[in-house]
């Protein structure tokens, strides 16, 4: 946990350190930060010198091809933010094509991310169920997983898609088509709904994505299915590898009624409190205190907010709102909201 093994893929103490610059972390060498993250974007190992060339990574050239891009995207987003903030405007122009790079493994004939070989062509025959650990396109996980992991821009996601009827239909089948992963899976894929894994990190965002297309009671149907089906105080009460701790950051972010799907943008979109009540201690001795109303197992969808005593329409809250310091009442209710966070205007936003 204190140093990198490169065990996984990705350069992800990128997100780390960019979101707490954002959110005014200082206690730190800014320009040796900045020209640390940089650096591990300019690598010449693992499929990254591809990616330098604004170029998709050849599968048949590297191992989880797919799974490496989708997480190097993520990480370049993040060093597209810093170098906005720093008004280093080549690299933030750069970076931010890099993290849309995704979109070169988007086959829209499958609607799937998926493989494509040096000479262009997608990687024949295509099974979006079968998963080989650490020995395919993805990495501990399957197409139908692996097809949703860009929380950086959801709604370029949503496009790719063809808009969110498309893009909630197929968000629909991830949780419902059963799991076949054929032979060599990997031990990882657990905690299962349909295709959806809980039990490991590259799914952790994806039930929060209805959210963005605008049905935020899917997200919550299946937050509490989630929390009753894979989340107990026995001794085997975690459904997956905690992996320094995933698995519970996740748990009380969800628990407290919202989540960062994106890693640097300072937002968390709502889901369905687990809980009747927290209070975030703050710097300054300010504290945020949530107060959960009529919360149930049949009270489970939003119906309003209401934020330090006027309502609150957005299916998201700043974190720039809740370090403000103050208060937040959340009104549940046993059917979905026909108004709370359906409108576009009111829904996420990847970045402003």
């Amino acid at each position: 946990m204190g140093n990198e093994t490169n065990t996984m893929v990705g350069y992800h103490a990128v997100p780390v350190i960019v979101d707490a610059y954002l959110k005014g972390y200082r206690g730190f060498d800014v320009n040796l930060a900045y020209e640390a993250i940089k650096q591990s974007a300019m690598q010449k190992t693992d499929g990254i010198e591809y990616i330098q060339e604004l170029k998709y990574i050849p599968a048949d050239k590297i191992n989880e091809s797919v799974g490496k891009a989708l997480e190097y995207a993520i990480d370049d987003y993040c060093i597209a933010q810093m170098a906005k903030a720093l008004n280093k405007t080549a690299d933030y122009t750069y970076f931010s094509k890099r993290s849309k790079l995704y979109r070169l493994y988007f086959d829209p004939s499958v609607q799937f991310m998926r493989g494509k070989l040096a000479n262009g062509n997608w990687r024949s025959p295509f099974d979006p169920f079968s998963s080989k650990h650490r020995e395919d396109d993805y990495v501990e996980g399957n197409a139908w997983q692996y097809t949703w992991l860009v929380p950086q821009d959801v709604e370029g996601l949503i496009n790719l898609f063809g808009g969110d009827k498309a893009f909630i239909n197929k968000l629909d089948s991830l949780f419902t088509l059963p799991l076949d992963l054929g032979t060599n899976g990997s031990p990882d894929i657990s905690g299962l709904i349909g295709n959806y894994a809980q039990g490991n990190e590259p799914n952790h965002h994806i039930t929060y994505l209805y959210t963005y297309a605008g049905k935020p009671w899917k997200t919550a149907d299946l937050i509490r299915k989630i929390d009753k089906d894979f989340y107990s105080s026995k001794p085997d009460g975690l459904c997956g590898n905690e992996d320094v701790g995933q698995m519970s950051a996740w748990y009380v972010f969800t628990a407290m009624g919202f989540y960062p799907v994106n890693p640097a943008n300072g937002a968390y979109v709502f889901g369905t409190p687990l809980i009747n009540g927290a209070t975030i201690s703050l710097a300054g001795n300010k504290k945020f205190s949530i107060k959960v109303v009529g919360n149930s197992a049949e009270n489970k969808y939003i119906q309003k907010i209401m934020l330090n005593g006027k309502p609150y329409t957005k299916s998201y809250i700043l974190h720039k709102a809740i370090t403000a310091g103050g208060n937040m009442q959340i009104y549940m209710g046993n059917k979905p909201s026909a108004s709370w966070g359906i409108k576009p205007e009111d829904r996420p936003v990847s970045t402003k």
